[in-house]
This record gives C-alpha cells, structure tokens and sequence, in this order.
C-alpha cells in the first residue's frame, strides 16, 4: 500500500501535465489505475481478513466506509481546487494528500504489534468466524476455487451487484437534472448517497457478524433493487427530498455490494491465497463497474429514456441477489453433509 500510495500521488502529479487525448488515456487510465489498484481496496482487504476474522464484517465495514468519507470530502475539496486554482492545481494537490496520507499510515500499520491487534479485536467468535474455522482445513489455491461453484456464485454477485450500483452513481446526477432539479440539489445526492453508506457499511458489517451474511447480503441488495426503481419514478414528479430519499436508499443498498462480498469470500476461502482469489473476484467488480454505465450511456444515446437502463440496473440486482443466495443455499448443504459425516464416524 505505501508503494501504491507513492505512485498515485507520482500518478496524479503527471495528470495535471495532460495535453492530448492520448495522455488522458494513459495517464488517468492506465497509470492512475495502477496505482489506485495498488494502494486501495485489495491491499486493505486481505490486511483486514488477516488480523480481524474474528469481526471480519465490521472490520470492512469500517474499512470500505472511508469511501463514503472520501465523497463527502474529497469531491467538494477537488471541486473548489477546480474552481479557485484549475485542474491542473487540483490533481497536483490531490497526488500530494495521497502521498502525505497513504505512505505513512501503510508504514505505520506495519508497525503496530499482532498482540495489540488482537487486544483491539477481543476474542468473542462471530457466527462468520466459526464459518471459517470450520473451512480453516483446507487452503484452496485461486486455480482450486476457481473449479468451484461458489466461487463463480461469488463473481456473478460482483459483476452484476456493480452493473446495478455502478449505473445509479454514474449517471444519476445527469438523470436528475434532465427531469427538472436544480444542478446544485442533484449533486448534493452524491453527498447523501456517501454519508449514507458510511452506516451501511458499518451497520451491515456488524449485522453480518451476528447473522447469516448471505441474509444481510440479500436485504441490501433489495435495497438497491427500490432504489433503481425509486430514481425511475422520480422522472414522473422529481422532488428535492424524494432525490435525498432515494439517495439514502442507494447509500445503504450498495453497500451491501461493496462490504459484504469480500466477507462473503473470506468464509469460503480464507486460506493463505484469499488475495488472490479476492482479487480475481474483484475483476468481475471492475468489469461490472465499467459494463454498466458504458450499456446505460448508448441506450440513452439510442432511446433518449433512462427507463430501459435503470430497469437493467435493477434486473441485474436482482441476478446478483439470487447469485448470493444460492452460494447460501451451497453452503447449508456442505455444512450438512459435514455434519452428516461426522456423525456416522462417531
């Protein structure tokens, strides 16, 4: 993470140098992306599941909450840069809080003692824990998982769970201004959509520790469904507090995709390689993340509605949601067999 922190802020300087399409190219879509690769989310899961199985579900859920803090600062502090210094001052600035952030805080979590990380997290196992050490026999490899269905189960909820979410955040703001809101109340969405994912995120991950995670996992993604359908039917009478309204639903319901998942994963392969098998599921996340704006954009382009992409959006929820559920379902069946098996040894 700190190398990773490093070369974003190096990343984000050179952004601030782009001249040409071709650098735009390169720069923020190649190198940035490296480097956010890097310094961000895959790094910081598999430090978590290492040192807090325990509460694995709020240990993410504190961790991918820090997003959520990073729409209600970052984007209005880039913004003002943008509007009192320019662009180019703004990345220069943004590549320096990187480097002063990221860089000191991965060395000094390098440094924190594994008996004070156990202190912090205590001893009191979680249903989610006991999951895992009943899994804790085997190790599978990313080559091994990848022969399962779970873990196929796993990558569709990625990938679909982030063509929903992903196709909500990016073109809401657009949606909503088309439909009669002021600019300034549209993008006060993304505020709300990020304050509330920050309990979302928190709040599932505790939940999700005390309770079949597959189940808090399928009332998020729910969640999510309304909230796709709740921004369709804002075109009809769009309202200042029914866009904060959606957007709370938004905040919560896509968390569920964000947190839970990698827990999610972790029950079922948390094994020396849960980086590498996460990270693999984590390319469904990007490929979705991409696909999904991209379809909704040249529908609209091809339509001039957003009905037909957002009840894409929601139908793709939904695939995700069925795709957790029967990975639940593969579960309950392994842990009765087990217990089946050990009762004719007895």
């Amino acid at each position: 993470m700190a190398a990773g922190g490093a070369a974003m802020g190096l990343a984000l300087f050179t952004d601030s140098c782009i001249d040409t399409p071709m650098e735009l190219d390169v720069g923020c879509g190649v190198l940035t992306a490296l480097a956010v690769a890097a310094a961000g989310w895959v790094p910081a899961l598999v430090h978590v599941q290492r040192e807090f199985q325990d509460r694995l579900g709020l240990a993410i859920g504190i961790a991918s909450s820090g997003v959520g803090v990073g729409m209600m600062l970052v984007v209005p502090l880039a913004q003002l840069l943008i509007d009192e210094f320019g662009w180019r001052t703004a990345f220069q600035v943004l590549g320096l809080l990187s480097v002063a952030w990221i860089v000191p805080s991965s060395l000094w979590l390098m440094r924190v003692p594994h008996a004070e990380i156990r202190e912090i997290r205590g001893r009191t196992p979680s249903s989610s824990s006991r999951t895992q050490e009943q899994n804790s026999g085997s190790d599978p490899s990313l080559r091994e998982a990848m022969r399962t269905q779970p873990f196929w189960l796993l990558m569709a909820a990625f990938f679909f769970g982030n063509v929903s979410s992903q196709t909500l955040h990016v073109h809401q703001v657009a949606y909503l201004v088309d439909h009669g809101l002021s600019a300034i109340v549209a993008a006060t969405v993304v505020g709300v959509v990020g304050f509330s994912s920050i309990f979302g995120k928190t709040g599932g991950g505790w939940l999700s520790d005390r309770v079949e995670r597959e189940l808090v996992y399928a009332a998020g993604i729910a969640i999510l469904v309304a909230s796709a359908l709740v921004l369709l039917a804002l075109g009809a009478s769009p309202t200042r507090w029914g866009a904060y309204g959606y957007a709370v639903l938004l905040g919560v319901g896509y968390s569920a995709t964000a947190s839970l998942i990698p827990a999610m994963v972790s029950d079922r392969f948390s094994g020396r390689h849960f980086g590498a098998i996460v990270g693999a599921g984590l390319i469904g996340s990007a490929a979705g993340s991409a696909a999904g704006p991209w379809l909704a954009g040249s529908l609209y382009d091809a339509t001039g509605s957003y009905t037909l992409p957002f009840l894409i959006a929601a139908g793709c929820g939904v695939i995700a949601g069925a795709a957790g559920w029967h990975a639940r379902t593969l579960r309950k069946f392994g842990e009765r067999a087990d217990g089946w098996r050990r009762w004719k040894q007895r």
